[in-house]
């Protein structure tokens, strides 16, 4: 009598569990999907994509997403060296095809091509996100007034700059309204953002709005003065890179040209560039390149001019 009972209660404990267990496993999914949907996650699934994440987490790779970060170049530490041995391949695949360039100097130039532009592409970008960041501060002032204006607090109104500026800008300002909601300090939050800007421009910017938040004082006329000084550099700025936008494509075409002049003889003449490898030809040759090398960094260093 007992074991046709039992047997009962051991079935519906066995369905209870099962259907516990599939409840479960709904809400699981529910909760992974708004996972999802608030923290996206870019996933790599190919054998070279986890190559490429796995050198992500180095710390070669960590110091080279700085750079990439402060250049202002959306790319992974793996996908910019991949960009490189492709570059690399495809060089030594034209210099052997069409230039008729023997081994080992058709894997050596491009090599030594790639580490030039990689040197020659972070000096040339330094500080391209602080300039992009530093493009928007002047509108970012202006909300900022604005919003004073209107009788908004001071993180309303980096709320509203949050939501209204595009990136970069955009993207640190929302970092910012997380971490209030969060209620971390005003001052912390400032200045852990300033870790990512150091420049004259965003350094009193961000004094001036720790000291009106300490000391008050009219706020909106403030940022309204500094976001006329702010437009009046850019302008400026923007009127230097125009007058010499000439004199640093010049950079490039300089150096450029008779490299290719020679790649072009080489591939016209049998053993036009024979005579480089002689004693007196390998010191022209370095005479040249240090010459080449020179003259790009001379015309650089010209045209740099800060205000």
């Amino acid at each position: 009598m007992y074991i046709p009972l039992l047997s009962s209660l051991a079935v519906l404990a066995l369905i209870a569990c099962i259907y516990s267990y599939l409840g479960y496993r709904a809400q699981k999914r529910e909760w992974k999907q708004k996972l999802s949907s608030w923290y996206p996650e870019k996933k790599r699934t190919s054998f070279f994509s986890g190559l490429g994440d796995k050198f992500d987490k180095t710390d070669r790779a960590k110091e080279l997403g700085v750079k990439l970060h402060n250049a202002n170049l959306p790319l992974a530490p793996s996908e910019y060296l991949a960009f490189h041995i492709l570059g690399f391949l495809a060089l030594s695949v034209l210099f052997t095809n069409m230039f008729k360039i023997p081994f080992p100097l058709n894997a050596l130039i491009p090599l030594g091509l790639s580490y030039f532009a990689h040197y020659a592409l972070f000096m040339v970008r330094k500080n391209k996100y602080e300039e992009r960041f530093n493009d928007q501060l002047a509108d970012i002032c202006r909300l900022l007034g604005n919003a004073a204006r209107s009788g908004m607090t001071l993180n309303q109104g980096i709320d509203l700059v949050a939501r209204e500026t595009p990136a970069p800008a955009g993207d640190e300002f929302k970092r910012i309204s997380q971490e209030l909601r969060l209620g971390v300090p005003l001052e912390y939050a400032l200045r852990s953002i300033q870790k990512q800007n150091k420049s004259r421009e965003f350094q009193l910017f961000i004094a001036t709005l720790l000291i009106q938040k300490k000391t008050g004082g009219n706020l909106a006329a403030i940022l309204e003065s500094m976001s006329n000084t702010l437009e009046d550099r850019k302008i400026l700025n923007q009127s230097i890179k125009t007058m010499t936008a000439e004199q640093k494509y010049i950079s490039y075409i300089v150096p450029a040209m008779p490299i290719f002049l020679v790649l072009i003889m080489n591939a016209s003449m049998d053993g036009f560039v024979d005579p480089l490898w002689t004693g007196p030809g390998i010191v022209l040759l370095c005479l040249f390149i240090a010459g080449v090398v020179l003259s790009f960094f001379l015309i650089r260093k010209i045209t740099n001019i800060k205000v």
